[in-house]
C-alpha cells in the first residue's frame, strides 16, 4: 500500500474543463442552497442574545 502523503509535495496534475466546470457548478449550487437555507431559518442565537440585551436595559 502507496503512503498518500508522499504525494503532498508533488507537483498539482491538470484536471479535464468538464469535470472542473461540473465542480464549480455544485459549489455554486451547494451555496445557494446554504444562503437560502439562511435566509428561511431562524438564528435563535442572535434572538437570545437580542432579548437578553433588551431586558438588561
Amino acid at each position: 500500500m502507496d503512503n498518500p502523503f508522499k504525494q503532498i509535495n508533488q507537483p498539482l496534475k491538470e484536471v479535464p474543463h468538464e469535470l472542473k466546470s461540473k465542480v464549480m457548478s455544485d459549489i455554486a449550487t451547494a451555496k445557494l442552497l446554504m444562503d437560502l437555507a439562511t435566509l428561511f431559518s431562524v438564528d435563535m442565537a442572535k434572538i437570545v442574545e437580542h432579548t437578553i440585551r433588551k431586558r438588561n436595559k
